[in-house]
């Protein structure tokens, strides 16, 4: 078996791993410094807006254009008064895009690219987008948006729970306002390929929260019933026994979309391939990242705030400290900084110890059995020969 298996393996166990839910604050405060970069990012310099939500025009020059990118990109802002996009595309043709002009202007301006770019005004094709239906399209795309996010956190709700349901939708909400603040801070150009592409995102990241879910719901079946781990525990093993999957997932996920963004729209020059893969591959990390250090953590504390949770969490605890004032080992101990179970033998080096009030163990592992000893070694087995 391989180390990444072999480690994949023990964190199912739970033999070893990382205590996610003991540190939730310095995740949540991550998460929170990254939201208002990206929402002042929105707020200063705003989405640069495709041409399918603006309307406008765009003119395509005939094959083997002689003028350059620069060059023609000059004559159509000095022919429309307005920003202009260029691109060349692979048969040599020019493709030249010009956001918020009225539809009626366009053909003047065509006969000004034509006597610029010297060709043919018949051989430059155009076509139109009006500003009403640029904002039909960005209306469905909002209405998507929210149908979407409706239908998640019903279908959460019934799968599972109210709670989950919530923790899913803030963590959605998280990667939403991420990958837009980004958008806003690059400068990339926001088109449809950019609302399916967010899209696609949220399902990533709805998949690997689904999957810590389940495998925490699973786990907590009678929980009330038992004074080994407090909820939290719980959850800090289902995301330790799902972690090697969930970044496999968005690794294998994100190398092909890398190979777009910086390959493709760096490399090659592909620009109309950067609106999709970069929303791709922000909202790919952005929806690992939620799943494993905001979802869970944020269901262990809407939890903990029941009577039930809180009461159990309370005979835990006392639990612990009264095995630890003996001197006996408990089920999983608290390591230094928050990792995880140790061995038997160092509890017991430590029977003078204090617990505070609020420990918890880092991760549910199995139970630590001591060593059995072998009887009748070395004696003769009694019969004679």
């Amino acid at each position: 078996m391989s180390k990444l298996g072999n480690l994949g393996a023990r964190l199912h166990r739970g033999e070893v791993g990382y205590d996610f839910v003991k540190n939730r604050k310095i995740w949540y405060g991550i998460s929170i410094l990254i939201t208002i970069t990206a929402i002042v990012g929105l707020a200063v310099r705003g989405l640069n807006m495709g041409i399918e939500f603006q309307g406008g025009a765009v003119f395509t020059t005939p094959k083997n254009t002689s003028v350059s990118v620069a060059q023609a990109e000059e004559h159509a802002e000095e022919a429309s008064g307005h920003d202009a996009i260029v691109q060349k595309l692979g048969d040599g043709s020019l493709r030249i895009q010009v956001a918020g002009i009225d539809t009626g202007k366009s053909d003047q301006i065509k006969e000004d690219l034509a006597e610029d770019l010297k060709v043919d005004a018949e051989q430059i094709n155009a076509d139109l987008v009006g500003p009403s239906w640029g904002d039909q399209i960005a209306n469905k795309a909002w209405q998507g948006l929210g149908i979407f996010l409706i239908l998640v956190v019903i279908y959460l709700a019934i799968a599972f729970e109210w709670r989950m349901a919530l923790a899913a939708f803030v963590a959605l909400i998280h990667d939403i306002t991420i990958t837009v603040g980004i958008y806003a801070l690059v400068g990339f150009e926001v088109t449809p390929g950019t609302v399916i592409g967010l899209l696609t995102i949220l399902g990533y990241s709805l998949y690997d929260t689904v999957v810590v879910f389940d495998s925490l719901k699973e786990q907590t079946k009678d929980i009330g019933k038992q004074t080994r781990w407090t909820y939290s525990d719980v959850a800090n093993r289902s995301i330790n026994s799902t972690l090697v999957r969930s970044v496999n997932t968005t690794v294998v996920a994100l190398l092909p979309v890398a190979g777009l963004l910086f390959i493709g729209g760096g490399v090659l020059g592909a620009g109309m391939l950067n609106d999709i893969s970069l929303s791709l591959f922000v909202g790919l990390a952005a929806g690992a990242y939620s799943s494993i250090f905001i979802a869970t953590p944020l269901v262990a504390d809407l939890k903990e705030l029941e009577p039930q949770m809180k009461a159990l969490k309370k005979r835990v605890l006392a639990k612990r400290a009264q095995a630890v004032a003996k001197g006996e080992p408990t089920e999983a101990e608290l390591a230094e900084g928050g990792a995880f179970a140790e061995e038997a033998s160092d509890i017991e080096d430590a029977e003078d110890a204090e617990v505070p009030q609020n420990a918890a163990p880092a991760v549910v592992g199995p139970r630590n059995q001591p060593a059995s000893r072998s009887r009748g070694r070395g004696r003769p087995s009694g019969k004679r020969r």
